[in-house]
């Protein structure tokens, strides 16, 4: 069981991180770690509202007060359907028209472009590190920073850094720049604690919510405002995590892909199955958004 356990592993070993980034990617996220992904992920888009300017937006929009399951079905199903397709074939260059004409409404710095599509790189790395069943190969991580150049040069974002270090580094900086409280950070936040705590039984609901607080480090917490939740719930999930990874060792290698299936999603039962990914995406900008927020023609 052990050396099948790790075929993947050696699979990904035999390949090159530059010129086998997607394959790589797909081995990773489809199939060694497709929960720790989606979890990974959920959290780095998290981590993206504590910035002021994104937080701002998205506020305006109403999208993640009137509608925050969409919009978070939308985001996870159109970037699943670019990695388990690839960003050139027919779907996911369908999927990058939808995403790319959802942004080219709104006025979005460069900078902030560049630091979402960063957590889509680092945060799941870090938490892989820390929760994954097995340790992450090299090639991985280079992989994940190659696959999501490829995707955000597709997606008209400047000024990607040219290698895995240097784009840590601009992460590392704009966060301590822009990390700071503001009420558009809360008000998301809320949101999206609520989202998360909705997707259980109400009697679990406040164990949620309490849960999610205690998984946010410091500078998080306190650009949303909220308030620390004790210290043991932090560390009742990470210990629940590590278990879980522990007894993941045990399993046999996953035979088929979970990348872009979503039968389970709440806003298109039995996803893909009778989709393309041109039935994503927020609808049109209201009229009466502040120009602020728009894209100048």
């Amino acid at each position: 069981m052990p050396r099948r356990r790790y075929r993947n592993q050696a699979r990904i070993a035999a390949l090159d991180p530059a010129g086998n980034h997607l394959e790589i990617y797909q081995i990773s996220a489809g199939l060694e770690f497709p929960w720790d992904y989606t979890r990974a992920l959920e959290f780095a888009l998290f981590r993206t509202y504590c910035v002021p300017s994104i937080s701002g937006l998205l506020a305006a929009t109403g999208e993640f007060e009137k509608r925050p399951q969409k919009r978070y079905d939308d985001t996870a199903l159109l970037m699943a359907e670019i990695a388990a397709h690839g960003y050139d074939s027919p779907r996911g260059r369908e999927a990058l028209r939808v995403v790319n004409r959802a942004h080219g409404r709104y006025a979005i710095t460069n900078d902030d472009m560049l630091y979402v599509l960063s957590t889509f790189i680092y945060d799941p790395i870090e938490w892989l590190e820390s929760y994954g069943w097995r340790a992450l190969h090299p090639h991985e991580r280079e992989a994940a920073f190659h696959y999501y150049r490829a995707v955000g040069a597709r997606m008209n974002i400047h000024d990607i850094p040219g290698d895995y270090e240097a784009y840590a580094t601009f992460k590392r900086d704009y966060e301590s720049r822009h990390f700071v409280y503001s009420d558009t950070n809360r008000r998301i936040g809320e949101y999206t604690v609520g989202l998360f705590a909705a997707w259980f039984p109400s009697f679990l609901r406040p164990a949620v919510r309490l849960g999610v607080r205690g998984m946010l480090d410091p500078r998080m917490l306190t650009a949303f405002g909220f308030t620390p939740a004790p210290a043991w719930v932090g560390k009742a999930a990470a210990a629940g995590l590590r278990t879980r990874a522990l007894a993941l060792r045990l399993f046999p290698p996953r035979r088929r892909s979970v990348l872009g299936v979503s039968k389970r999603n709440r806003t298109y039962p039995g996803y893909p199955t009778g989709y393309t990914p041109s039935d994503l995406g927020a609808p049109a900008p209201s009229s009466d958004l502040p120009a602020e927020h728009l894209r100048r023609a």
